[in-house]
């Protein structure tokens, strides 16, 4: 078993295999969502492999929790990092992402091969449909309980779910973001900082400060860059990945929104096909975000694995950067009042973007009946109460739809 450095010391240097291997050994088992991937990795690496102590990993969960992004895919790229320099971190994002993507791909293929108007398929994403209402309303459940607690932010969300649903398509949801950071700033004047830890950037390397402002200029000015120059239509997809990968704070399932406004919206993916693919990424180990693999591979243009290749690296790539160009910044960022109090207030207000996308596109696009509600409420009952896993659920939902057409 490795080895680790004792307190105060340089941690010790692992390979590039070793750290690619250990990942995707989890990328093929870890289920359940971003909370339950910073779980293992705290299992695998603090507890088994001991490449890290409870209070680095603490610190390196508290710098990707803070930043956009899928929170566990940069705790794995800070771990990744940290155990064989850059492309270790490199190596622990391809080993996680890999399993997930490449049956996201698959699913992408099998959806342009069939189609939805077979009946057996149509019905089998019917079921698909249903479990993705029940699972986007336990995440809103979840973190609304967990992000927007009191009556302020509870507020902030509500706002947020409103000025979503006014007004249409990606202006609506950066509307919400903004809204939810001045909000922030304004009810948090009166908090604390978090107390300094004095357990510096989490990373044995650290990045000079010009390369994490370059990084951050580069970020800035893709995301700016579609404004003053058309987009190709070959590239599309990739520039409503990258867009929704720099915009996603609060947790995976915050993706949905984002993705929704640049591809069902402008006409790139149908919606059917849209909500069957985040049904089935329920299904799939690693990170939620490999959503974008099977977008990519639906989407007409480029489509195939090309397209569900880019769109993948294009939704990662955001949070990579932001993630390197902020380590420099952290150890003063962490203990910034007034940006912890902006970061509360844009989380409740994608909570409730959350909420607008719970019910347009999720909920319009899935229940047609009583029985549409009916299967609804045994799909929450099976996730929320009875605690079944999220694959069991979507595998059996689809299968009995199938089934039933038949």
């Amino acid at each position: 078993m490795p080895k680790r450095g004792k307190a105060g010391e340089q941690p010790v240097r692992g390979t590039v295999g070793e750290v690619f291997l250990a990942f995707l050994r989890l990328g093929l088992t870890a289920f359940g969502g971003p909370v339950a991937h910073i779980g293992y990795f705290r299992s695998e690496f603090v507890v088994r492999r001991r490449w890290l102590d409870d209070a680095v990993y603490a610190d390196m969960v508290a710098l990707c929790q803070f930043l956009p992004g899928p929170a566990s895919s940069q705790v794995g790229l800070c771990l990744g990092a940290r155990r064989a320099g850059v492309l270790g971190g490199a190596a622990a994002w391809l080993g996680f992402t890999l399993p997930s993507a490449v049956l996201m791909i698959l699913a992408g293929l099998g959806a342009v091969a069939f189609g939805v108007n077979d009946p057996a398929v149509a019905a089998a994403i019917h079921g698909l449909k249903l479990v993705a209402v029940a699972v986007v309303a336990q995440a809103v459940q979840q973190m609304a309980g967990r992000l927007a607690a009191d009556a302020y932010r509870a507020t902030i969300l509500v706002a947020s779910a409103t000025l979503a649903l006014s007004i249409d398509g990606l202006a609506g949801q950066l509307g919400a973001i903004a809204l939810g950071a001045v909000a922030g700033l304004v009810i948090g004047r009166g908090g604390s900082a978090v107390p300094d830890r004095r357990n510096p950037t989490p990373l044995s390397m650290r990045v000079p400060m010009p390369v994490g402002v370059a990084l951050l200029a580069i970020l800035a000015g893709l995301l700016l860059a579609p404004l003053v120059v058309p987009i190709p239509e070959a590239l599309r997809i990739a520039d409503a990945s990258f867009r929704a990968g720099s915009l996603v704070f609060g947790g995976g399932h915050v993706v949905l929104p984002l993705l929704e406004a640049d591809t069902v919206r402008t006409g790139l993916v149908n919606r059917d096909t849209f909500l069957a693919g985040y049904g089935l990424a329920q299904a799939v180990p690693g990170p939620l975000f490999t959503f974008a693999a099977f977008l990519g591979t639906a989407s007409p243009t480029p489509g195939g694995v090309f397209g569900g290749v880019l769109a993948v690296v294009a939704v990662f790539l955001p949070s990579s950067l932001v993630l390197f160009g902020a380590l420099p910044f952290w150890d003063h960022i962490r203990s910034w009042t007034p940006a912890r109090a902006a970061l509360d207030g844009v989380n409740a207000a994608v909570v409730g973007l959350l909420v607008a996308v719970l019910y347009d596109p999720v909920a319009t696009a899935a229940i047609t009946g009583p029985r549409d509600v009916a299967a609804v409420l045994v799909a929450y009952l099976l996730l929320e109460v009875w605690k079944a896993p999220p694959w069991a659920v979507v595998l059996g939902f689809g299968f009995t739809g199938a089934l039933l057409s038949l």
